[in-house]
């Protein structure tokens, strides 16, 4: 175990599995204690992606647990301020401080073109993938404040944050929305010591991406395409030779925004894409 972010605490949502269970893990590898919350529960009724769940969670809690390490878990939906707001207000009356806060939770679902995205998806896309970064921020700040150490704060955008895919618009849309949730914030916070930033992912190895309906996406011309087809397509939106990168690339990306290495650094996106930013 390292210390790169010893004796703080991480507010993590979205951390079941996948990119957030990844990065509450590395926090903790580096000595960091865990309020860690997902919906476990289906999100979109138009996704195809199976939910996370409550043994998902308590993996994790386990995980963390195995590192040596306090973690306070919470089942909600980060469309609930109310309950974000009591989820963290429990994490630190029980471990004691806030400092980082990992606004990671979001969804996949449509597949359609902007002109022919339904409202409900559309809405659906927007309160979990760009409200609900908001509501996560604004849930944790206070917190934040109260210590009087500062702090740092990392908001999960997307190569799809910073340009346009098709067929995927209202993910898009909420994805460069919290570009503007993130330079915001960090004019704002800024004089608190509080850092923001955001990390840019391309595709990554965790369910939202690898699943039945993302391998459909990138290869409409296969009946039953599976990862090697999907891969022939995937790295074409890249310059170095991989498909995809794994959630622990991204986890080391936040460890370095949430220590002390980063400690000038605010306001910035930054891309974990193996080049597709140059493509």
């Amino acid at each position: 175990m390292g210390d790169r972010v010893a004796g703080k605490v991480a507010f993590v949502t979205g951390a079941a599995r996948g990119q957030g269970r990844s990065h509450a893990l590395r926090l903790a590898q580096e000595g960091a204690d865990i309020i860690a919350v997902d919906v476990c529960a289906p999100v979109s009724s138009n996704s195809v992606i199976p939910p996370s769940t409550p043994d998902d969670l308590a993996e994790t809690a386990d995980l963390i647990k195995g590192q040596n390490r306090r973690i306070v878990t919470a089942e909600v939906d980060v469309r609930d301020y109310d309950a974000l707001a009591a989820a963290v207000d429990s994490g630190v009356e029980q471990l004691g401080r806030l400092d980082i806060i990992v606004a990671n939770a979001g969804i996949g679902n449509g597949g359609q073109t902007l002109d022919k995205t339904s409202e409900h998806d559309w809405q659906d896309m927007i309160d979990v993938n760009l409200s609900g970064v908001w509501k996560t921020v604004k849930a944790g700040v206070p917190h934040i404040l109260s210590g009087g150490r500062g702090g740092s704060i990392v908001l999960t955008s997307s190569v799809g944050g910073l340009k346009a895919y098709p067929h995927t618009g209202h993910y898009i849309a909420a994805k460069h929305g919290v570009v503007g949730l993130m330079r915001t914030f960090a004019v704002e916070l800024g004089e608190h010591s509080i850092r923001v930033n955001s990390v840019h992912p391309t595709n990554v190895n965790t369910p939202m991406f690898m699943n039945e309906g993302t391998m459909r996406l990138f290869r409409p011309d296969l009946d039953a395409p599976g990862p090697d087809d999907m891969a022939v397509v995937a790295r074409m939106m890249h310059v170095l030779p991989v498909g995809w990168v794994e959630p622990e690339d991204i986890s080391n990306a936040v460890l370095f925004l949430a220590s002390d290495e980063a400690r000038y650094v605010t306001g910035l996106p930054v891309t974990v894409d193996a080049g597709s930013m140059l493509k």
